[in-house]
């Protein structure tokens, strides 16, 4: 993906791409790195996703796009201020990684409940997942092409995969 402006997405962070832009983000844990695309008009959104929900938010301003319940609304609402229709979106994501081996406590799997969270919305929204690569305990850097729709997905131990 050379030659193509890129669009940083930090962690807890999301924004949009158009005209072939690729949104990047890296450092995927278990964050879930969620995007959406409208293939008619080509805009993109992603959101690195770090938390599950907001209810458990301690800071007095809130950042939306740190937790799934409110930074997938907040990229919804960009991405049609962009032109995109929430009829003709799709979803892929990655990340959600259980990156330590812990006890049993529902607290503890922030991975796996992340990714229970963006499907649970994106459901609700009745957006389709195409395709996901999450779980296992391994990091991941994704990229994805908002004139293609692919997301590309990096890990040292998996190496490069398209989905």
């Amino acid at each position: 993906m050379t030659g193509q402006t890129l669009v940083k997405v930090g962690m807890a962070d999301l924004n949009i791409a158009i005209e072939g832009a690729v949104l990047k983000t890296t450092g995927l844990g278990s964050c879930v790195g969620l995007t959406l695309f409208d293939p008619q008009c080509r805009v993109a959104g992603m959101a690195h996703v770090m938390l599950p929900s907001s209810d458990i938010a301690r800071e007095s301003q809130i950042n939306l796009a740190k937790y799934a319940d409110t930074a997938i609304p907040e990229l919804l609402e960009r991405m049609q201020a962009a032109g995109a229709r929430l009829t003709r979106l799709e979803a892929k994501m990655a990340g959600g990684a259980q990156m330590f081996a812990l006890g049993g406590s529902d607290t503890l799997r922030i991975g796996p409940r992340n990714v229970e969270s963006c499907t649970a919305i994106l459901g609700r929204y009745r957006i389709p997942i195409l395709s996901a690569d999450t779980g296992g305990n391994y990091g991941r850097t994704v990229e994805f092409d908002s004139y293609k729709g692919i997301l590309v997905i990096r890990s040292v131990q998996h190496g490069v995969k398209e989905i």
